[in-house]
């Protein structure tokens, strides 16, 4: 598929965003729709070279839908302004694995690697276990084809203050302080409008593989207690 088409469509999407523009565009939206799945299945594809446990899964069950849910939120807009696909087993986009995310959007383009959003009890399982592996943490924080791409976790939400129950002295505090154990590329034109954009995206996730084995070790361990 074209990157373009998704990021024009999106673009004009934000200035649009009301129910009547969008119905007179749906034929165009589905069919961007199931171009975008078919790219979710091509980096399923690449992504399973290096994880295993993605091979199985489905691209349908990965992307988000573009209908917000307004209920709580002050923003009524009806649609999402961007496209996403979060790949991930045991769920897709529902899944609380670590996974892989591929976020279009004409305001910055991105992709990601990790936990989102996390529910409470995973969250302390996750906290205690970057307290208790930091040195095993920093060694895939630190490794140079990693570093290259992901520099910081997403600090969304973060605490202010080290959370209870762990040192406040602790070298590495402000990874306890985080809610999302999750790191982010943004992806620029060079890669955007790329004849190899899948390849070149995965060869890029394939450096937070690493990651997502450290932080489902604890994911796993949690959904079977």
């Amino acid at each position: 598929m074209k990157i373009d088409n998704v990021l024009q469509f999106l673009s004009e999407l934000t200035i649009n965003n009301n129910r009547e523009w969008f119905a007179e565009n749906k034929v165009r939206y589905d069919r961007l729709r199931l171009e975008f799945e078919q790219l979710g299945r091509d980096l399923i594809l690449e992504i399973s070279k290096f994880d295993d446990e993605i091979k199985h899964v489905e691209a349908k069950d990965c992307v988000f839908r573009i209908y917000r849910d307004t209920r709580f939120s002050h923003d009524k807009t009806p649609y999402k302004t961007h496209m996403g696909i979060f790949i991930a087993s045991a769920g897709g986009r529902k899944s609380q694995r670590g996974g892989y995310y591929l976020h279009l959007d004409p305001a910055g383009s991105f992709m990601a690697a990790g936990v989102w959003c996390p529910d409470a009890n995973l969250l302390k399982a996750l906290r205690q276990s970057v307290y208790d592996n930091i040195e095993e943490l920093n060694e895939i924080r630190f490794n140079p084809d990693f570093a290259k791409y992901f520099s910081s976790f997403f600090e969304d939400d973060k605490l202010k203050t080290v959370p209870r129950g762990f040192p406040k002295d602790f070298a590495d505090a402000e990874l306890l302080k985080l809610k999302h154990y999750m790191v982010n590329y943004k992806l620029d034109e060079s890669i955007l409008g790329s004849d190899d954009f899948v390849a070149r995206v995965a060869a890029i996730l394939r450096c937070a593989y690493p990651l997502n084995q450290f932080l489902n070790y604890t994911v796993d361990e949690v959904a079977n207690n």
